[in-house]
């Protein structure tokens, strides 16, 4: 694993993907990747504009790409559920789902259905979408993976189990969810809360005996326009200027960030709830990531997931507990 690069990644001829936020950075590398080594790969974006530009620069750089733009606002609910009704009406399975698109470090928003801006997107839009595209994955058969992608960010913000926890995450959605929010703690919960997804994911099709495989990944600290989105929004703070700084002299380049996602959607032997990150925590070669111990807090998950059924409305009753 270690010195694994791009040229490493197994032909995907046949498989098809969907790969979220693809219009840039991490996810962008990731869907060109993916065609380069044959998958047909569905670019689901926020914007239009910049996802059918992606289209047209992926083609550029791979000529014989299968790649589409379809649209997808995670942030909203309806065109959560208009994606995969499209989706299902093209294509009978799907073999690959990578939940890459995120927000981070924002200031205090909510999404069109009224949950806090980073939850809705980086979690609940995702776990709307898994859901409403799993009948697609379980079609697929022998190979089908979801990989969402995290953060070693989540450390920063543990999601307890019991009164005040997953539970109540539904308070995200309440009037006095602006009351305390401090951003990187809401940042990190939605990272939290993206293990703890997979990691009931993984259990559920553990228990099923199905042919879907959950994994995550993070790309440690890699430039991508991601960490560097809050800081635009602010202006020119000294925490923007940091962030450039950090950039310039820390960061690894996309093409290495996107390394642990390509490594859990397509290397072989990949196993259920695995964690993928760079080697050494903050950039290199993709290895079995380090993870805080709250995202295998199997009450935790139950919770969490529980709660995301009834804010989406979307239900995994097809998978056992």
């Amino acid at each position: 694993m270690p010195g694994r690069t791009t040229t490493n990644i197994p032909d995907q001829s046949g498989r098809t993907a969907v790969v979220t936020g693809a219009n840039s950075g991490i996810g962008y590398v990731t869907a060109r990747e993916l065609a380069r080594h044959g998958a047909t790969v569905v670019l689901a974006c926020r914007s239009a504009a910049r996802g059918r530009a992606a289209v047209v620069r992926l083609r550029g750089e791979v000529p014989d790409a299968a790649v589409e733009f379809m649209p997808l606002d995670l942030a909203d609910l309806a065109s959560v559920r208009r994606f995969a009704a499209a989706y299902a009406g093209r294509r009978a399975a799907l073999d690959l789902l990578v939940n890459n698109a995120g927000v981070m470090a924002l200031p205090f928003g909510r999404t069109a259905d009224g949950f806090e801006t980073q939850f809705g997107v980086n979690h609940l839009g995702h776990f709307a979408l898994t859901g409403l595209l799993l009948p697609r994955l379980r079609a697929a058969g022998a190979g089908a993976r979801i990989v969402t992608v995290s953060s070693g960010f989540h450390v920063l913000g543990k999601i307890p189990s019991g009164a005040g926890g997953p539970a109540a995450t539904e308070g995200f959605g309440s009037r006095d969810a602006e009351a305390g929010y401090r951003r990187w703690i809401a940042y990190g919960r939605s990272k939290t809360a993206n293990l703890l997804f997979t990691h009931q994911l993984a259990r559920r099709f553990t228990a099923a005996g199905g042919p879907v495989t959950a994994a995550a990944a993070h790309p440690g600290y890699a430039s991508s326009n991601l960490h560097t989105g809050a800081a635009r929004l602010e202006g020119p703070t000294l925490g923007s200027r940091l962030t450039a700084l950090g950039d310039a002299v820390l960061a690894q380049p996309t093409a290495s960030g996107a390394l642990p996602t390509l490594h859990a959607a397509t290397a072989p032997g990949v196993g259920q709830d695995a964690f993928y990150g760079p080697r050494f925590g903050w950039r290199g070669a993709p290895v079995p990531s380090w993870r805080a111990r709250w995202t295998l807090d199997d009450a935790a998950g139950e919770e969490l997931w529980a709660a995301s059924e009834r804010l989406t409305g979307v239900s995994y009753a097809a998978l056992p507990r």
